[in-house]
C-alpha cells in the first residue's frame, strides 16, 4: 500500500500543506480532508508544496479542482509549489498552469499573496 502524508503549517493568514508520499484513489481522502478543515476554519489563502510528493493520479487531481471556486469566491487561493518535473508534467498536461499559480518554492508563493497576485 502506499504511503501519504499531510503536514499543515498556519503563518498568520496564509496555510501550507505539505505533501508527501503518494497522493491517488486511496489516500486523496486524506488530502480531502485537510483542505476541507482549512475551509471549515475560513483559511483561504493556502500554499500546497509537493516538494515530497512522488506521485499524484487522477484522484488526488479532482481534489484541487472541488475546492478552487469556493476558495476563491472566498477571496483566497490556492497555489503550489515545489514540484518535481514529473508531478508538474502531470499537471501541465491536464492545463492546471492555467488555473493555478504553480510556483519554484513557498516563499515565492507567500509573496504572490503578499502581493494580491491572482492565478496564472
Amino acid at each position: 500500500m502506499s504511503s501519504f502524508e499531510v503536514i499543515r503549517k498556519d503563518n498568520i493568514d496564509v496555510s501550507v500543506l505539505y505533501l508527501k508520499g503518494y497522493l491517488d484513489a486511496h489516500t486523496y481522502p486524506n488530502f480531502e480532508n485537510e483542505l476541507q478543515k482549512l475551509v471549515d476554519e475560513r483559511r483561504y489563502k493556502i500554499i500546497v508544496d509537493f516538494q515530497d510528493l512522488n506521485y499524484i493520479s487522477s484522484a488526488g487531481l479532482g481534489v484541487f479542482m472541488g475546492f478552487i471556486e469556493t476558495v476563491r469566491d472566498n477571496q483566497g487561493d490556492i497555489k503550489l509549489c515545489s514540484m518535481s518535473p514529473k508531478v508538474f508534467k502531470v499537471f501541465d498536461l491536464l492545463g492546471f498552469p492555467t488555473i493555478y499559480q504553480i510556483v519554484k518554492n513557498p516563499d515565492e508563493a507567500h509573496e504572490k499573496f503578499e502581493r494580491g497576485d491572482k492565478t496564472a
